[in-house]
């Protein structure tokens, strides 16, 4: 038995940059089981419409089910000028229920399954929220359509999530490789989940993050697929308008907002939320070309710095010496990571890897020695390097600070694999200080020239093969 309604409105909205709108409700009359209602709402956004658009949604008890779908169109524009994008998600009467951004157009919330990217639970009366993000707005406006679906009877049986283990068979203390950036159906990837899990073995690796655009959903399913050698670790890339960042390490389930700018001003209450968790945050990809995707709340508060996403770019060297640079200063050091921000076939698993040294293959060893600055990042597991400072009998290696005298002759060495015509350049504060074929490298400083070394491996073309996070020296 179905009694569908349809009742079309249509609203303007322009003009309120950064802010959010919420409009009118959509309410829904109880029904009897078997019952099915639709209403529809359109609208329209002008270029300079706020970020975030809620459109409430009265929800009646008896509700097994909630679909909604969303149009909009497409105009022409002009080459350079971005054209029409909307972004889609859910909340419910208490918080967050779901997000796709831009990749799906519609999504269904039910008690025993949920859409990718939404969480399934029990469709409970009160008001929810379809949200709505322009992310982009052409110059000719923004026609859209909601519309909202209801199918009343009893809730099916419970989701119960499978999450993953915080341990793996690993090797006690010892390198190990892993992505920290990596995405699937749950946002807006190709991947399926054991696709990814099939890849990071292609890939060498003994660990990976998910980490979905603004949702949690994934952690429910990482269970079914994991590895006794390979740990998943949970985690969320947070996409604002002002740029994008990884939280490391979150408790299954746990959501982390995105919905404000560099200008609100409330970025430390969500990074304090971040480790509060325990979890890491990682400015990701800061010089990436897109509309919304540089970082601009600075460097302050993060844990690491991602200087290296996909395959080498210019963007990956401008954010290698803006890193550099903040390496200089010295007022506060942040590691550096890579991650192969793979979203689908094409886009190489473990290009680049982060190389870390932990205690054991278990999700809080990773996470302390990633914050410890622990790790080098390589392009592939064919690529291996050693890189030590010493001084007598004693020896330090990346992230570590070897203790010396300001005149004690300090030897830096270098040992790589897997780059037969590359070549080693050694870095201090004052820039290149050495040079010279793939292999092994051995170079002489002492703590009052070199405050720190870092290593890198380049390939003739100057692309990069392996970075290293710094030696320090000194005391």
């Amino acid at each position: 038995m179905s009694a569908a309604l349809d009742r079309r409105r249509f609203l303007l909205v322009t003009g309120v940059t950064g802010a959010a709108v919420t409009l009118d409700p959509l309410r829904f009359a109880a029904a009897e089981a078997g019952a099915e209602q639709t209403l529809t709402i359109s609208g329209r956004f002008e270029p300079g419409a706020p970020d975030w658009v809620y459109v409430p949604v009265r929800v009646p008890p008896g509700v097994r089910s909630i679909a909604v779908s969303s149009t909009y169109d497409r105009p022409a524009v002009p080459a350079g000028v971005p054209g029409n994008a909307l972004d889609l998600g859910a909340f419910d009467e208490t918080g967050f229920r779901g997000w796709s951004g831009g990749a799906r157009d519609s999504f269904t919330i039910s008690r025993s399954s949920a859409t990718p990217g939404y969480l399934p639970g029990p469709v409970r009366p009160g008001e929810w929220r379809v949200t709505l993000g322009p992310y982009t707005v052409a110059p000719q406006g923004m026609n859209w359509t909601v519309t909202v679906t209801l199918r009343f009877g009893e809730p099916g049986p419970a989701f119960v999530p499978s999450h993953a283990p915080t341990r793996a068979n690993g090797r006690g203390r010892a390198w190990y490789r892993g992505d920290m950036h990596l995405h699937s159906v749950h946002s807006d990837g190709a991947w399926l989940p054991e696709q990814i899990v099939a890849g990071a073995r292609t890939a060498g690796l003994d660990f990976i993050v998910s980490t979905e655009h603004n949702t949690s959903s994934a952690a429910g399913i990482w269970g079914h697929h994991a590895r006794e050698d390979l740990l998943i670790i949970d985690g969320e890339e947070i996409t604002t308008r002002n740029g994008h960042y990884t939280a490391l390490g979150l408790p299954p389930g746990t959501w982390i907002d995105w919905r404000y700018r560099a200008v609100d001003g409330v970025i430390p209450r969500f990074l304090k939320e971040i480790h509060r968790h325990g979890a890491l945050a990682v400015a990701a990809h800061p010089f990436c070309p897109f509309v919304g995707c540089q970082w601009k709340f600075g460097y302050d508060q993060v844990d690491a710095i991602e200087v290296w996403n996909g395959p080498w770019t210019l963007d990956d060297e401008a954010a290698l010496q803006m890193w550099n640079g903040l390496l200089v200063e010295g007022r506060r050091w942040i590691p550096a990571v890579g991650d192969s921000d793979s979203h689908k076939e094409g886009q190489v698993i473990g290009l680049p890897q982060n190389v870390v040294l932990a205690d054991d293959l278990e999700r809080d060893a990773i996470l302390s020695a990633v914050k410890a600055g622990r790790l080098y990042v390589a392009e592939s597991s064919a690529v291996a390097l050693s890189f030590t400072a010493a001084v007598g009998s004693r020896t330090a290696g990346i992230g570590e600070r070897l203790n010396a005298a300001p005149g004690d002759q300090v030897e830096v060495s270098v040992r790589t694999e897997g780059v037969p015509t590359g070549m080693i350049r050694l870095f201090t504060d004052e820039g290149q200080v050495f040079e010279g074929p793939a292999g092994t490298a051995t170079w002489r400083t002492t703590p009052r020239v070199s405050p720190y070394v870092r290593a890198e491996v380049r390939h003739p073309d100057g692309s990069m093969a392996a970075l290293t996070n710094p030696i320090f020296l000194g005391h």
